[in-house]
Order: C-alpha cells, then structure tokens, then sequence
C-alpha cells in the first residue's frame, strides 16, 4: 500500500468513525429513556479524566485488580499454563498494559512459550504499548489489533492454531447488563476451542456505601468525566449541550448488583445536534454508564450457562475483586 492509499485509508477510517459516533449519539438520546454509550467516554480527555478517578481514595477497582497482578502473578500463571504447549495471550482493551504488564514479566522469567495479541480500539495506545514492551521484554513476540473487541479476536483467533489465552480485565463484563454480558460470553465461546481460557475480572458485591462512593468521589472527577461526553459532542458534532445544566447522579441497588450513573437534565430545555433537535424535560435522566457487581455463585452460573467450566478463581487481599479463569469444556 502507497503512502496516498494509507492516507485515504486513514481518512476513510476517521470519517467512518466520525459517522458511527453520530448515528450512535442520535439514536441514544432519541431513544426512551435516553442513553449514551460508555465507550465514547474515552477522548484524549475523558482518558485523562479516568487516570483522576482512579486515583482517587474512593475508586478501588483498579488497586484492587493490581493486587492480584502484582502479588498473586504466580497463581495466575499456574492457571493459565497447565503445560509448556506454546499459546497466544490476547488481551480486550489492552490500554497500556499496566497490569498484565506483571503477567507478561513473569511469564518470560518462566520462558513461557507465547505470543502477547493486545487489542485495543486506539492505534496511539497500541503504539505506547508496544513501544514500552520492546523497552522492558525485548524478546516478547508482540501483535498488535487495532479495533472492536470481537472482530479483532476473530482475526487473532484466526492467526496462529495455538491454544488461546483471553485476558479481559479492569470488570469491563460489568458495563454490560446481564443479557448482554451473557450474549457477549456465548460469543465469546464461539470463537474459542476446546482446551481455550478466559480470565476475567469481576468487581464483588460489596458494602453499598463502598460501591456508591467509588463512583460519586468527593472531589467530583467522576462527575466530570461523565459530563466530559456531552462536551465532546459539542465539540464534535456541533451541538450545544450547556453542561451545568446537567448535573451527574449515581445509584446503586446492592441486591441486583447494578450501579448506574446518569445526567440529570437541571430544567427543561432542547439541544441541537446538527440537524435534529432533541427535547429535555425538567428532571429527565441520560443513562450513562452500568457496573454490574457480582458474586461468586453468579460468576459460575454465568460461565456455566455460556459454555464455559470455572477453574480458577483469584481474588485481592480485601476480596472485593476476582479474576476468575474459565476454560472450554
């Protein structure tokens, strides 16, 4: 491919991407109730913004999942490699790495046999990434995905007759609601053979004033972040969302495990996105966000009910947080 081909594809690239967030905009906020989808949230700024939440005393997902990766790295290990076969790790949503990063580390101190598949939607975190892996594992075989979760494994899949390794962390199954989380599992398996694995990591039902506060800190990042969406569609798609008229709430109902954030529109009012206008009244609530919180037994059901066999489960000091390795029956 020619360098003007790699520019058109580039630009086509965008452009589609471009029309994919405004149909997915449009059609959100004209369904009822109004919604938006979280994985937009993730700009340059809306990225910047989560690395403050994570930050914060309140959030402890992230602490919780890097304790398992830093401290129990051997026992993932043993799961994972029942043999010395050679396999393929892919991780969904690679980002930087940061916590697979133990993994991958103790992996080659072990010489483990396989090659790392990151996938992620940014091409500019698939650079960061591999550029830090070539620094720090120069010997680790690196192949990188660039776009959406299923289509990237059905290429990775598809590139090598290796068992497969599947890392999907940081409790991303928890942004699903349970018939799609159970959906995207029964897909999943479709695309995996017997003798495959999946690790998982799954955020604990828990104290709910523990649960409520990592997602409504004093400080207010998550609020902005949250907010931070409208104003990329502003910026975007031209529209004219005034964002202190929304204002973020979040709740958490701790016998269903679900915790939903959502804009409250402060008074009635209409945005402009290009050519369609969208009407608000007083009151009316922007689903914006869920963080399915599980147990133990429920974790197994959902396995078992998607065509997978539970054989491992590895939890932080606090037990608030599991990575739960499924294999293929």
């Amino acid at each position: 491919m020619d360098i003007h081909s790699i520019n058109r594809h580039i630009t086509g690239s965008k452009k589609d991407a471009s029309k994919k967030f405004e149909e997915d905009v449009l059609n959100g906020l004209l369904s009822s109730p109004k919604k938006l989808y979280p994985k937009y949230f993730y700009d340059e700024e809306g990225t910047a913004l989560f690395r403050k939440i994570m930050d914060t005393p309140e959030y402890y997902l992230t602490g919780c999942e890097l304790d398992i990766f830093k401290n129990k790295t051997a026992e993932l290990a043993k799961c994972i490699t029942p043999d010395v076969a050679p396999f393929d790790l892919i991780e969904l949503g690679a980002g930087d790495g940061f916590k697979s990063k133990h993994l991958l580390h103790y992996l080659s101190r072990a010489n483990a046999e396989f090659t790392y598949m990151p996938i992620d939607i940014s091409n500019s975190i698939l650079g960061f990434l591999r550029n830090s892996l070539q620094t720090e594992l120069p010997r680790l075989q690196v192949q990188g995905f660039e776009g959406e979760y299923m289509e990237m494994l059905t290429e990775a899949c598809a590139s090598s007759n290796r068992r497969k390794v599947i890392l999907f962390l940081g409790a991303n199954i928890g942004n699903m609601e349970v018939d799609e989380s159970i959906n995207f599992c029964r897909q999943l398996r479709t695309l995996l053979s017997p003798g495959d694995l999946v690790l998982i990591g799954f955020d604990l039902k828990k104290n709910p004033k523990t649960v409520l506060s990592a997602y409504n800190d004093k400080s207010g990042v998550t609020s902005m972040f949250n907010l931070n969406l409208l104003k990329r569609i502003n910026r975007e798609l031209l529209a004219n969302f005034v964002l202190d008229q929304y204002e973020h709430y979040p709740m958490y109902d701790p016998v269903s495990g679900s915790c939903r954030s959502f804009l409250v529109s402060l008074r009635s009012q209409h945005v402009n996105i290009g050519k369609q206008t969208i009407q608000f009244e007083k009151d009316e609530v922007i689903a914006m966000e869920i963080s399915q919180k599980y147990n133990l037994n429920e974790i197994r059901s959902l396995a078992k009910n998607t065509g997978f066999e539970t054989v491992g489960m590895v939890m932080d000091s606090q037990e608030w947080f599991v990575d739960a390795i499924w294999k293929i029956k």
